[in-house]
């Protein structure tokens, strides 16, 4: 399936989400930063609990699912 990306700017969560920080240890593949931190901020589970306050885990990733590698 391709993606198309329907933003350029960041997500407004990037610079403090563990996301970013799994990515820059290399632990995380860009096509996640790239799909949701950089791209469709509102397909990001991790965006919209953010929004809402809502406790997430910090290896919940932006579909929702748990990594247990981070």
């Amino acid at each position: 399936m391709l993606r198309v990306m329907s933003r350029k700017e960041n997500c407004k969560w990037f610079n403090v989400c563990p996301l970013k920080i799994f990515y820059e240890q290399g632990k995380l593949d860009k096509k996640w930063i790239e799909w949701y931190c950089w791209g469709d901020h509102a397909e990001c589970v991790r965006y919209r609990m953010e929004n809402k306050g809502l406790y997430h885990s910090d290896n919940m990733m932006p579909d929702g699912t748990i990594d247990e590698k981070l």
